[in-house]
């Protein structure tokens, strides 16, 4: 485990100090989970992203055609 001394807006520091309480964990593990979330987002990001450079416009158009044509079951149609 490593240590990193983090300087805080004092109004961000006041609000997750809040949410920490509200959520009933400590401080540390409060910015724990949020570095893991933002860390988890960013992966999530870029794995899609590698995945869209992979895709083939071709691949998808023969997969579409394959959908049967037939109307929306009721409360699933587009809101157009």
């Amino acid at each position: 485990m490593t240590n990193y001394a983090l300087r805080v807006p004092e109004s961000l520091f006041e609000y997750a100090r809040f949410v920490a309480e509200e959520e009933k964990v400590s401080m540390n593990q409060f910015f724990v989970t949020a570095i893991a979330e933002k860390v988890s987002a960013l992966k999530t990001e870029s794995y899609f992203r590698e995945r869209a450079a992979r895709s083939q416009d071709t691949a998808f158009d023969r997969w579409l055609q394959t959908t049967p044509d037939v109307t929306p079951d009721a409360g699933d149609e587009l809101g157009v």
